[in-house]
């Protein structure tokens, strides 16, 4: 099986990449208009357009807003069924990811099921945010 294919850090989303590999999920805010966190990294605020931003641990914490079960995985993912999943975070924004540590199934992957992050290490630069249910 290939390598999975990762991204790739820019100075912009550094300070994310580093934030996964230390196991810490990291937002962004305005300073200048108090927009709410923004996802994804960008080094200027999605509103008003300051490059007054701050960035700050999340809790982790989301719900399942949305997925799709990935019936036929390209090469480098594997064999099996994987969820390919949008959550929305504490903090408000939404981010795509993939759900792991239960069946990848529609019995087990209920919309607004509570959900929490977990960090994957991939190589010594890279670790994946993925998100498993929270226990209940």
């Amino acid at each position: 099986m290939p390598p999975r294919m990762l991204p790739e850090p820019t100075p912009e989303t550094r300070h994310f990449w580093d934030g996964c590999k230390a196991g810490e999920l990291r937002l962004q805010r305005c300073a200048a208009c108090n927009n709410e966190a923004y996802f994804p990294p960008r080094p200027f605020c999605p509103k008003c357009g300051s490059r007054e931003v701050e960035v700050f641990p999340a809790s982790g914490q989301a719900v399942l807003w949305s997925y799709v079960i990935n019936q036929r995985p390209r090469p480098d993912m594997g064999t099996e069924p994987y969820a390919i999943a949008v959550v929305k975070l504490a903090e408000g924004p939404t981010m795509m990811t993939n759900i792991v540590g239960c069946p990848q199934t529609p019995e087990a992957l209920t919309l607004d099921m509570p959900v929490k992050v977990t960090f994957q290490a991939m190589n010594d630069d890279i670790t994946l945010p993925f998100f498993t249910p929270a226990e209940g």
